[in-house]
C-alpha cells in the first residue's frame, strides 16, 4: 500500500511540475503561429519565444499568475526598452498578424506598434476577444478595413491604428465602445462621414482622425461629449460649418480642423472658450469677421486662422488676452490697423502677410 501511495504522489508531482512549467496548449499554439507569421531579424526578439512555458521570459508576453493564461502581448518597435536602446536603432518587423492570435481568449492588451513592415489585414476575429482593453497597431503597413464588429469589444479603452494603410469607412458599430478613452485613426485612407451617434462615446478624451479622406459635416452632437479634450480632424475633406456647440465644451483644449473645406463663420463661443489652448482652423474657406470676444482668461498657445476668407479688422480684444504664443492671421482679407501691445509687439510680419489692407507694426506704417 505504501508503495502505491508513493507512486501516486510521484505521479502527481510530475504532473504538477509539467503544468507549472507550461502554459495552456492553445495559448502556446497561438503564440507559435504568431511567431511564424512575423519576421524580426535585427534584434532577435523571437529567440526568447522557445520552450513550453510562454509565461516565462518570452519577450513581450505576460500571463495572469493565477490562471497562467496569456493576457498581454506588448511588442513595440520604438520604445525605451533596453533591447532597443542598446541596439541604437528602432526595430523592423514584417509579415502579418496570424488569425490564430484570436485563440488567446484572455488577451487584454495587444500591442504590435511601430514596426513599419507588418502588413496584411486586422483579423476580423479580434472582435471576439471580449477582455481586450488595448489594441495598438500604430506605425505599420496594415491595410484592409476596420472590423465591422469592432463595437463588440465592450472593454476596449484604447484603439490606436494610426499610420497604416487602412481604408473603408469608420464602422457604425464603433459608437458602441462606451468605455473608449483614446481613439487614434490618423494617417490612413479612411473615407465616408463621421458616424452618426459618435457622441455616444462619452468616455472619449482624445479623437485623432487627421490625415484621412473623411467627408461630410462635423456632427453638432460632438459638442455634447463631456470628456473630449483633444479633437483632430485636420487634413480631411470635412465640409459645412463649425458647430456652435464646440464652443461650449468644458474640457476641450485642442481643436485642429486645418486643411479641410469648412465654410461659414467663426463661432463666437469657440474663440471665447476659457479652456481652449490650441486652435488651428487654417486652410479652409471660413469667412466673415473675427468675433471680438477675447478676454482676460483667453490663453492660446497657438491660434492659427491663416489661409481663409476672413475680412474686417483684427479684434482689439485680442490685446486683453492673458497669453497668445503663436498667432497666424495671414492669407485672409483683413484690413485696418494692427492693434498695439501684447501679443502683437512680439509677432513677426509673417503672422499678417497677404491680407487686403492691414497696416502698422510689424507691417508698413498706416
Amino acid at each position: 500500500m505504501r508503495v502505491v501511495l508513493v507512486a501516486v504522489a510521484l505521479f502527481c508531482a510530475i504532473v504538477s511540475t509539467t503544468v507549472v512549467d507550461s502554459c495552456l496548449p492553445t495559448d502556446l499554439a497561438a503564440l507559435k503561429a504568431v511567431k511564424a507569421s512575423l519576421t524580426e531579424s535585427k534584434l532577435g526578439l523571437f529567440n526568447t519565444w522557445s520552450g513550453t512555458d510562454c509565461c516565462l521570459n518570452w519577450y513581450g508576453v505576460s500571463c495572469d499568475p493565477s490562471t497562467r493564461r496569456v493576457v498581454d502581448i506588448n511588442l513595440r518597435g520604438e520604445s525605451e526598452d533596453p533591447i532597443l536602446s542598446k541596439s541604437g536603432q528602432s526595430g523592423f518587423m514584417s509579415g502579418s498578424i496570424a488569425p490564430e492570435i484570436c485563440n488567446l481568449d484572455s488577451l487584454t492588451t495587444l500591442v504590435l506598434a511601430d514596426w513599419k513592415g507588418i502588413a496584411g489585414e486586422i483579423p476580423q476575429c479580434l472582435t471576439f476577444l471580449s477582455s481586450l482593453r488595448v489594441l495598438d497597431l500604430i506605425g505599420n503597413k496594415i491595410s484592409g478595413v476596420i472590423p465591422a464588429d469592432i463595437g463588440k469589444l465592450k472593454m476596449l479603452r484604447v484603439l490606436n491604428i494610426a499610420d497604416n494603410q487602412i481604408s473603408g469607412e469608420i464602422p457604425a458599430s464603433m459608437i458602441n465602445l462606451a468605455g473608449l478613452m483614446h481613439l487614434d485613426l490618423r494617417n490612413n485612407r479612411l473615407s465616408g462621414e463621421i458616424p452618426a451617434g459618435f457622441s455616444k462615446l462619452r468616455m472619449l478624451s482624445r479623437a485623432l482622425l487627421s490625415g484621412n479622406q473623411l467627408s461630410g459635416a462635423i456632427p453638432d452632437s460632438i459638442g455634447n461629449m463631456p470628456r473630449l479634450a483633444d479633437l483632430d480632424l485636420s487634413r480631411n475633406q470635412i465640409s459645412g460649418s463649425i458647430p456652435d456647440s464646440l464652443g461650449n465644451m468644458k474640457v476641450l483644449s485642442t481643436l485642429n480642423l486645418d486643411g479641410n473645406s469648412i465654410s461659414g463663420q467663426l463661432p463666437s463661443a469657440l474663440l471665447s472658450n476659457h479652456g481652449l489652448g490650441i486652435l488651428n482652423l487654417s486652410r479652409n474657406s471660413i469667412g466673415g469677421n473675427i468675433p471680438d470676444v477675447f478676454h482676460g482668461n483667453s490663453y492660446f498657445m497657438a491660434l492659427d486662422l491663416s489661409y481663409n476668407n476672413l475680412k474686417g479688422a483684427i479684434p482689439g480684444s485680442l490685446s486683453s488676452a492673458k497669453y497668445i504664443g503663436h498667432l497666424d492671421l495671414s492669407h485672409n482679407h483683413l484690413c485696418g490697423n494692427i492693434p498695439v501691445g501684447d501679443p502683437f509687439d512680439h509677432l513677426e510680419a509673417s503672422s499678417f502677410n497677404n491680407n487686403d489692407c492691414l497696416c502698422g507694426n510689424p507691417l508698413k506704417t498706416c
